[in-house]
C-alpha cells in the first residue's frame, strides 16, 4: 500500500455543523479535530466497518465523553482513490 496521505472530503462541513448546533467547548473541538486529521494517515485506526454497508466505517473519538455523550463519526472509504468521505460527526448519548 502507498504511503501517500488520504484525501478527506466533507469533514469540514460536518465539523462546522456540529460546532454551530452543539456549541461544544474548545477542548472538545480540538480533540475531535485532531482525531479527524488523523484520518489523513490511517482512516481505519480505531474504527469498525458497518455490516451491510460497503466501505462504511464508524467509530467514537477517544476521550470525548462529556455529559453522558460521546462523539462519533462515520465515513466512506474508497481505496481506489484513497478518499475518505465524511457522513456524520455528532454526539451520541450513552445507553441508560
Amino acid at each position: 500500500m502507498s504511503d501517500a496521505l488520504w484525501q478527506l472530503r466533507n469533514f469540514e462541513q460536518h465539523l462546522d455543523l456540529w460546532i454551530t448546533t452543539e456549541n461544544p467547548d474548545q477542548d472538545l473541538i480540538n480533540l475531535v479535530t485532531a482525531w479527524v486529521l488523523s484520518r489523513f494517515e490511517d482512516p481505519y485506526q480505531g474504527v469498525k466497518r458497518e455490516d451491510g454497508f460497503p466501505n462504511l466505517w464508524w467509530g467514537h473519538v477517544p476521550l470525548s465523553l462529556r455529559d453522558e455523550t460521546v462523539m462519533v463519526c462515520s465515513y466512506m472509504v474508497e481505496e481506489s482513490t484513497r478518499t475518505v468521505s465524511c457522513k456524520s460527526i455528532m454526539p451520541l448519548s450513552l445507553p441508560t
